[in-house]
């Protein structure tokens, strides 16, 4: 199989609805889109780095010089269509894990469309269903909070995420528990307190959560191994975690005892695997967590889940979660029983439209094979 072309696409969609954490409000999100073709098929993939550094210094605009000057002309030049020979080229560029991901997916989807096999069977997968949950980020004022957190039960959504930052958190909380106490329930700092804020931090442990996720900068493996020595809360790092050994580092620390996987913030799937196979064999659970993809990015992730140590409720939401209309069909959505159908197609298993995408796009770039 020989790559032709690769395209970059820019894209902007609106949020049904703002969504808020600790590093701020958005009301819609950009994003890339990285397609691949070769023979007649077409791999998707998308590139999860927002408009601004915040969650990462990755941004769309760093993600595509990196794209455009260094990772399309070496699958090109190179003639590279594997995703792990190209894990392995692209491993001599530093950093920008996300701009990587976003073109290893495209190869994976293009590869297993050629082969005829849905990803999941690629990747090992041993679930074709997976279990939901949907984070619900900060809100104008508790009641409101409590009122979006009743609507994303009633979808039946298996688990509750919320967001959390200094002075919006034990008391937050605690009203959110005394609403629903049975529910499963989780917080996420994305990183906004120090163990300055320790004491506060541990007062979360009366509310029974299932994990407390990053409340520290993502450098900070001391201090979170600090903080879970005097925590029963579970601790669990995203942010700090960018690779199977600083997975191992953190579980050797005792800075967590469950890790949230994204394939963007790992540098793509190969990473994914090595950290997931590393925590099976500690014992350690591991969830996959979202970056409000669009349909095509929320595909992946879907397959992603399927593999066997992904033990807890993912951050898997609906398409209609975040965008009145997705840029795939069918529409990811949601069984009553609070789970996501994996889809089943070759690849990604769902049709990117073409219609939508190009509505969506702020800008493009194709790149050809010499």
């Amino acid at each position: 199989m020989k790559i032709e072309r690769v395209e970059l696409a820019l894209l902007y969609l609106p949020y049904v609805r703002f969504f808020e954490t600790s590093l701020g409000r958005e009301e819609g999100r950009s994003f890339i889109i990285v397609k691949v073709y070769a023979d007649g098929l077409c791999g998707y993939g998308e590139v999860v780095a927002n408009s601004a550094p915040l969650y990462s210094y990755e941004t769309t605009a760093t993600a595509w010089i990196i794209l455009k000057e260094f990772l399309v002309p070496l699958i090109l030049e190179k003639k590279i269509f594997s995703p792990a020979d190209f894990y392995k080229e692209a491993g001599r560029f530093r950093g920008h894990p996300m701009a990587k991901a976003g073109l290893e997916l495209a190869l994976w989807d293009l590869q297993a469309k050629k082969e005829g096999l849905p990803l999941w069977k690629l990747y090992g997968g041993t679930k074709t269903v997976i279990p939901a949950g949907v984070s619900v980020g900060i809100e104008n004022s508790v009641p409101e909070l409590l009122e979006r957190i009743e609507f994303f039960l009633g979808e039946g959504y298996q688990r509750i995420k919320i967001k959390i930052k200094p002075g919006w958190d034990v008391e937050t909380v605690k009203e959110v528990r005394k609403r629903f106490p049975d529910i499963p329930l989780q917080a996420d700092a994305n990183g906004a307190y120090s163990l300055a804020d320790k004491e506060t931090l541990k007062k979360l442990d009366e509310f029974s959560l299932l994990m407390l996720e990053q409340p520290f900068p993502p450098y900070d493996l001391w201090d979170h191994g600090r903080l879970q020595k005097e925590m029963k809360t579970p601790l669990c790092l995203d942010e700090s975690v960018i690779s199977v050994d600083s997975a191992r580092q953190a579980l050797e620390m005792g800075s967590c005892r469950i890790i949230n996987i994204k394939v963007g913030r790992v540098g793509g799937m190969i990473e994914v695997r090595k950290i997931h196979d590393f925590c099976r064999s500690q014992g350690v659970p591991v969830w996959c967590g979202g970056m409000l993809e669009s349909g095509i990015g929320r595909a992946h992730n879907l397959h992603i889940a399927s593999l066997p140590n992904f033990k807890l409720p993912n951050d898997l939401s609906a398409s209609k979660r975040y965008y009145r209309e997705d840029l795939i069909e069918p529409p990811i959505e949601l069984s009553k029983d609070g789970t996501i159908k994996v889809p089943e197609g070759p690849g990604i298993g769902v049709f990117p439209q073409e219609d939508r995408i190009k509505r969506a796009t702020l800008k493009e770039e194709v790149f050809k094979a010499a």
